[in-house]
């Protein structure tokens, strides 16, 4: 299992946290958040990394290194100038990634089954696999809808009382699907995921766990006491 860890945006809900430092060096509960993702998805069997930086990345690479002293292999695509967007980082990043692998956003704490998830797509012909969560517009405005074992709309930009789901955090996705990205410029890896869903290419997985995140202080406070309560 190789994951894709999209880190190179700006986090500017955050405000002074990440003024000077990048979001994924937040500090919580005196760690990098960054280090308590790593902890999370090795310890699921997810020991090989690719990190796609931008904003401040310099600090990540002086931070982590080779990965070395938290037992997973990383390596690292960035951006320079002009930010690529979700989309445009995975594109940039294809020469370091497998013919297929999974990607999570990299504000995402997941507590979810990695290698059963893994399998779940292998088993299966379609290019991408996102894991949902049956969200109900409670903890953020729900974005998407599921028929049939499938996303059947994917709308980010257009949050519907009438969808009942949103997008956990964790997509599957065969190298492949990066061509549909223009190469180059800025662009949103969540249009490739709405024109998938549009043309029933985008599997479901459901989870029943909630997402936890550092995007926001709100979310920041949520994932604290999270893991303060599993004594992490």
């Amino acid at each position: 299992m190789q994951l894709a860890i999209l880190a190179g945006g700006l986090g500017t809900r955050l405000g002074p946290l990440t003024s000077h430092t990048p979001k994924s060096l937040v500090p919580v509960l005196g760690r990098p958040f960054l280090e308590h993702q790593i902890e999370l998805v090795r310890a699921a069997g997810v020991d090989r990394l690719v990190l796609c930086i931008g904003h401040y990345g310099e600090q990540i690479v002086a931070r982590f290194g080779g990965g070395e002293a938290h037992g997973v292999e990383i390596a690292y695509s960035r951006e320079t100038g002009e930010l690529l967007g979700t989309g445009g980082a995975l594109r940039r990043a294809a020469p370091l990634l497998d013919p297929a692998f999974m990607m999570m956003w990299g504000d995402s704490y997941l507590l979810l089954d990695y290698a059963e998830i893994w399998r779940r797509f292998s088993a299966q012909d379609l290019p991408a696999m996102m894991v949902v969560f049956r969200n109900r517009n409670r903890r953020v405005p729900s974005n998407l809808a599921v028929r049939d074992g499938r996303v059947a709309v994917y709308d980010k930009w257009t949050p519907d009382p009438a969808k009942e789901y949103i997008d956990e955090g964790l997509t599957c996705l065969k190298k492949e699907v990066l061509e549909r990205v223009p190469p180059d410029r800025p662009f949103a890896i969540e249009e490739v995921f709405r024109d998938l869903a549009a043309e029933g290419l985008l599997a479901a997985y459901e989870t029943g766990q909630p997402f936890y995140e550092v995007g926001s202080p709100e979310g920041l406070r949520e994932l604290e006491e999270l893991l303060t309560e599993r004594g992490a």
